[in-house]
């Protein structure tokens, strides 16, 4: 209902880049320069100073972001109230995770959610940690589920579960005769890991320093992007990894990999995250206390 032009000058003010203005919204970069073009055209005045390849907002621009923000936040709830005053659970859900949630936590979740309210269509991100909860602070996305404690003033983090970390390997392989393992027993052995800036590979890698093991003690054999690719090269027998034990749900029941726990145990915890102080829909509501139960059943 809002104006495409403040919708767009809203994205490109908040990514502070014409291009990832134009992912977001699905528009090609000159489309996106033409709406700007066309709304500073209508202010007469400059919203966006350009140079060195980097752009910032004018003080006009400033002053056009803050209305922009309470014009859509009040156009996106204008059409929600009517929505629910017609009884509908309807629209579109804007859900943000971080990969391991979003390939194997979440699936379930959102098909369970769909068999409930199937007028509601979700619209699934996949990102860091930080990259979810910077968009849903800018309210780009609706809700996150993160593998961390969040600590930005206008999000609520609400921690709902703990997701545990497991060393994953073949049958035959010597970690898999061993009830539980700790972080000095893995030095000589052959290590699949995730790439670096993954929350795996955070989250792993603080836990060996607290253990008194240096990260890059450990025989690294390859560093991998995804998931799947991990387990498919630890099931040919080349080495271990260290993986959320949800991720690895059916190679366990078939039999292909075996999970062994460390010493001490390592969890890591499963929160959502949604902005603070802002009108939120019955979808969005509804869509934290399910999620909030199903993410407790999941740590139970």
């Amino acid at each position: 209902m809002a104006d495409r032009r403040l919708q767009v000058f809203h994205a490109v003010a908040r990514h502070l880049s014409f291009t990832k203005a134009g992912e977001a919204l699905h528009m090609t970069q000159p489309a996106v320069t033409f709406q700007i073009k066309q709304l500073e055209e209508r202010f007469n005045t400059r919203l966006f100073d350009r140079g060195g390849g980097r752009i910032s907002l004018t003080q006009a621009g400033e002053l056009a972001l803050e209305y922009a923000e309470r014009i859509l936040g009040l156009s996106a709830e204008l059409e929600i109230r009517v929505a629910e005053m017609t009884g509908q659970m309807s629209g579109t859900l804007l859900v943000g995770a971080s990969t391991t949630i979003a390939e194997f936590i979440l699936p379930p979740i959102l098909g369970e959610f769909n068999t409930r309210f199937p007028q509601v269509r979700a619209r699934l991100t996949v990102a860091n940690s930080d990259a979810i909860c910077n968009a849903v602070a800018a309210h780009t996305l609706d809700i996150g589920l993160v593998e961390s404690q969040v600590n930005q003033p206008s999000l609520q983090c609400e921690v709902c579960g703990n997701d545990e970390l497991q060393v994953i390997c073949t049958p035959a392989h010597p970690l898999a005769l061993r009830g539980e393992v700790e972080a000095r027993g893995l030095l000589g052995h052959a290590f699949i890991a995730r790439e670096l800036g993954t929350g795996t590979r955070e989250v792993t890698d603080d836990y060996l320093r607290a253990c008194g093991v240096e990260p890059d003690q450990l025989k690294l054999l390859m560093e991998l992007s995804s998931p799947e690719a991990l387990k498919g090269v630890v099931a040919t027998g080349l080495g271990f990894s260290i993986v959320s034990r949800t991720s690895v749900e059916k190679e366990l029941q078939l039999g292909s990999l075996v999970a062994v726990p460390l010493r001490p145990r390592l969890t890591r915890m499963l929160a959502l995250v949604y902005p603070k102080e802002r009108f939120c829909s019955k979808v969005v509501q509804s869509f934290v206390e399910f999620s909030r139960g199903k993410l407790r059943d999941l740590s139970a």
